[in-house]
């Protein structure tokens, strides 16, 4: 039986995990622990009710122990403290003498990748759509292949293929390999145990990895695969999206929004202050004049209406006529009224037209007074001649 532990310390990535029988064993020996940022899988050996006993402990120990920051340190400490618990185990009565499990455990922060590795489970990192391994085989047919004594296809047949060279539960002086490693946002990293990577070639890893966006749905895709070639042995896959600072850039991105908004609100509120006061300024200082019951009326403020509102007062009627006044002027009065910038000029304003109805008053008045006396003296004229022919005549 397998175990899977699933929750979520912090969410800084996404992933999917899928872990299978197979076709050929009866019971799953394959552990796995997702707790993001803390990602590992274990290949229990040993046998029914020894191999997954050991995957588990190893699994409950690296999940306990685990740093829950980025620390390659802890994180080797931790995998070592569960290599000493599955010996534990095996002497105590929970396991077996002889079990023992792989496992390849890794945490990822930011942009940092850090693995712990013992067996022959394995690390991949596909970076712009080209897989890498990352970890190295603890087997006999690394080694073989490193010493140039066996190619990687002849070791894919090779009779001591199981063999592993190092292994959680057989020496309490084992000390896992340490990668740290730069990753970039878009990254996929991926976990798995041999039931993978000794039945699906590379290049068929890297496609579906490279194809399948969904990492749940790509984490189960592969086990098919490995199912589909043959599911020889259990078969554990993990796979986990880089996440990098995507998501501190776009909460500095938040940060910077709302600094901008807050700065724009500033000065919205600013200029709406600005433009309330210069409005203000304006209705306080403009006048206009209009006809009020026959007069000139002087009024303080702007025209008409907004929104039902006036911003406008009498300042003070005149004794001005307007029908005294010019046509056009009149007209004017009458209807959209005659502004101005200030009372002050509404006021000379009306002193102009004062005077303008006082000299056309006074033009009048001469003109009568001209015509009276001209008349008088015609009259005595034409008197003095009358006179003047009766004393012709006499």
């Amino acid at each position: 039986m397998s175990k899977t532990r699933s929750a979520s310390r912090r969410p800084v990535a996404t992933f999917g995990s899928r872990t299978d029988v197979g076709c050929i064993r009866d019971h799953n020996e394959d552990s796995l622990v997702v707790t993001p940022p803390l990602f590992a899988v274990a290949d229990g050996m040993g046998g029914h009710a020894a191999g997954e006993v050991a995957s588990e402990i190893a699994i409950d120990v690296l999940a306990q122990r685990a740093p829950e920051h980025l620390d390659a340190e802890a994180l080797g400490q931790a995998v070592e403290e569960a290599n000493l618990e599955v010996i534990a185990a095996a002497s105590d009565g929970r396991g077996r003498e002889g079990m023992g499990t792989t496992l390849t455990a890794a945490m990822v922060e930011g942009e940092r990748l850090v693995i712990a590795q013992v067996g022959d489970s394995r690390a991949y990192l596909l970076h712009q759509g080209s897989l890498q391994q990352l970890t190295r085989d603890h087997s006999l047919m690394a080694d073989l292949i490193e010493a140039g004594q066996i190619t990687p296809e002849e070791a894919k047949t090779h009779p001591n293929r199981s063999v592993i060279t190092r292994a959680l539960g057989s020496n309490p002086n084992m000390h896992p390999d340490i990668y740290e490693i730069n990753v970039h946002a878009g990254d996929r990293l991926m976990l798995c145990s041999d039931g993978l990577s000794s039945m699906v070639e590379d290049e068929d890893i890297e496609r579906v990895m490279a194809h399948t966006s969904d990492p749940q749905r790509c984490a189960a895709q592969l086990v098919n695969e490995a199912i589909a070639a043959g599911g020889y042995d259990n078969v554990t896959v993990i796979v986990t999206d880089i996440q990098g600072f995507a998501e501190q850039r776009k909460k500095k991105m938040a940060r910077k929004t709302k600094v901008h908004i807050g700065i724009v609100a500033v000065l919205l509120v600013a200029l709406l202050g600005i433009a309330g006061y210069a409005f203000n300024w304006w209705i306080n200082t403009a006048a206009f004049l209009v006809e009020e019951q026959g007069n000139v009326a002087v009024y303080t403020g702007v025209p008409g209406e907004f929104l039902g509102l006036k911003f406008n007062h009498l300042d003070h009627a005149t004794t001005v006529k307007v029908d005294s006044l010019s046509p056009t002027v009149a007209d004017r009065l009458r209807n959209e009224g005659v502004t101005a910038d200030n009372l002050e000029e509404a006021n000379a304003l009306v002193d102009t037209w004062i005077s303008e109805v006082g000299g056309q008053a006074n033009a009048s008045a001469e003109a009568t007074s001209d015509g009276t006396t001209n008349t008088e003296s015609t009259e005595g004229t034409t008197s003095n001649t009358t006179e003047d022919q009766s004393k012709e005549q006499a």
